[in-house]
């Protein structure tokens, strides 16, 4: 596994524990609890903005870490399921 595809599949996880995080302040009635994880939330945004920088400068620095067509196909999978748990 190259370092392109460890960065996009922490950038990954990230989103896929964000999503979560939204879910869980969405269903939960207990007022801190919804706090924590909308703190939670906007770490893990922060967290996702700075990887997601890191791996286009690294892709920049170095072409070959780019993500093949198919990978970054089922990479927007993912991220679209995702935004549909966030819906939730």
């Amino acid at each position: 596994m190259t370092i392109g595809t460890e960065l996009h599949n922490a950038l990954g996880m990230l989103k896929m524990v964000s999503g979560q995080f939204q879910s869980f302040a969405t269903r939960t009635q207990d007022p801190m609890a919804k706090q924590m994880y909308q703190d939670f939330n906007k770490k893990l945004d922060q967290m996702v903005n700075d990887l997601n920088n890191r791996t286009n400068y690294v892709e920049s620095q170095e072409p070959q870490y780019k993500m093949e067509n198919m990978t970054q196909q089922a990479f927007d999978q993912q991220q679209a399921g995702q935004q549909s748990m966030r819906k939730q």
